[in-house]
Parts: structure tokens; C-alpha cells; sequence
């Protein structure tokens, strides 16, 4: 049987929110490498974002740019959106990849807290995606949401993280059910990728591998590759949770 060939992704035009590091940034050169155009969302980390822009733009001239934002200020996100499909005149792929990541323990959670992982995590994605809908439904376009595989499995001592989470794969189907036939959306959902940038010890690191199926910690471009399989070759797939986690949702 002959095997389909990929979409033709090359001078689409993606957001990503969150670029500037770790998988945000694995997936910008995944996509860049395969011909996309970039828009890269940063909050607070302009440094890296920069030598991320310079990087890929000293691969392919002008082909990224930069927005800085803080996604929580809600009323902002119709201009990020805006400022992304003006850069070359239209907007194909958008990346919900910013998140906040702590724990929360019961008995301690603030109000801060709770906003602050809501709407990074859920709420954000959500007012993009509705902003940006017009420009996707134009281009037959799609969004891609990286979820977390304790959106279906709670993460404790972080109750709020995973409840966000759980509303961002609720929110992918729902958008789904609400965009199809122009806009396909669907969601990685990560395992252990990456460790959390506050201190884990390697023994709860051990646990966390041992309750995989492939017994080893996966790395950002298992994610990246995901998403490219998504935005590029999964043309019949939307409202899908695609799990990336070593085997990790299968064991009880």
C-alpha cells in the first residue's frame, strides 16, 4: 500500500504561545524545520526568545517574529492574535502551549493561584482560540492545545493544575464539536517530558519513570513531533487527545 504523503506546511503561518524554551521551543524549530512561518509569544523570558528568533532567522531570513504578552490580561488577546496574522497576512496554525506548573496543596491555595493556573492553562487558550477563529476558518486551519496527562489522572498536591488541565481537553473536544468543518483542534497530551524547573529528587524521578511502559523519561521532541504530526498529517483527526507518555496512562 503506498503511504500517504505529508501536508504541504511550507509558508503557513503558526503562533506559539510560550516559545521561548523547553517544548515551546522544540516545537517552533519542528515547524520552522518543515517550512512554517513563526510567530513566537514570550512573557517574561525575552532573552531566550531572541536568540531562539535570531536562530531560526539565520536559517531562513525573515521568518519569525516576536510578540510579547501576559496571556491573564484577557482583554490583550484579540491584539496578540491580531499582531500574529498581520505579520504576513494570515494566521494557519495556533499553539496553546503556555502553562503555569506548582503545586497547590489543599488548605494552602490563593486566589492568585487559582487565576493564575486557570488562566494560563485554560482560560488563555480559550480567548485566543475564539479571537483567532475568524483568521483559522479562513485558511482551513487548526489548533493544537498541550494538555497533560494528569488532566484524566489528578497530579497531587496540584488539585488546580490539573483541574485547568482537564478543562483544556474538555475544551478541545468542545471547540471541535464547535469548528468543524474548517478548523480542526486537537491536543498532545505530555507525560514525563520534562522535569518541573523547582527541585524534584531523583528518587521520585525513579518512581515516575518505573510507572511508565518504556521504563525511560521521554524528552521534548517526542512532543514536538506530536504536534507536527497533527498540524501536518492528521487530516482526518480533530477533537483527538493524542497521549505522549511512555506507556504511563495505562498503569493503574
Amino acid at each position: 500500500m503506498a503511504s500517504t504523503p505529508h501536508t504541504n506546511i511550507t509558508d503557513k503561518v503558526a503562533l506559539i504561545t510560550g516559545a521561548a524554551r523547553r517544548i515551546g521551543a522544540e516545537t517552533a524549530q519542528q515547524l520552522h524545520a518543515n517550512g512554517v512561518k513563526l510567530v513566537l509569544h514570550y512573557r517574561t523570558s525575552r532573552e531566550p526568545a531572541q536568540a531562539l528568533q535570531e536562530k531560526l532567522n539565520a536559517i531562513r531570513k525573515d521568518s519569525v517574529i516576536l510578540i510579547q504578552a501576559d496571556l491573564l490580561d484577557t482583554y490583550k488577546l484579540p491584539a496578540v492574535i491580531k499582531e500574529a496574522a498581520s505579520a504576513w497576512g494570515k494566521l494557519d496554525i495556533l499553539i496553546n502551549n503556555a502553562s503555569s506548573f506548582y503545586p497547590t496543596p489543599i488548605g494552602s491555595v490563593t486566589d492568585n493561584q487559582w487565576e493564575d493556573l486557570m488562566g494560563t492553562n485554560l482560560k488563555a487558550p480559550f480567548f485566543l482560540a475564539q479571537a483567532a477563529t475568524p483568521h483559522l476558518r479562513s485558511t482551513q486551519g487548526c489548533i493544537v492545545n498541550i494538555a497533560d496527562i494528569h488532566a484524566e489522572r489528578p497530579l497531587k498536591q496540584y488539585s488546580v493544575y490539573s483541574m485547568a488541565k482537564a478543562g483544556l481537553v474538555m475544551l478541545t473536544k468542545s471547540l471541535a464539536c464547535e469548528l468543524g468543518p474548517d478548523i480542526r483542534v486537537n491536543a498532545v497530551a505530555p507525560g514525563a517530558i520534562l522535569w518541573p524547573e523547582n527541585e524534584m529528587d531523583d528518587i521520585t524521578k525513579q518512581r515516575i519513570v518505573s510507572r511508565t511502559y518504556l521504563k525511560r523519561q521521554g524528552d521534548p521532541t517526542n512532543i514536538a513531533h506530536a504536534v507536527l504530526f497533527l498540524v501536518r498529517d492528521a487530516m482526518y483527526t480533530t477533537g483527538h487527545i493524542l497521549n505522549v507518555d511512555g506507556g504511563r496512562s495505562l498503569n493503574t
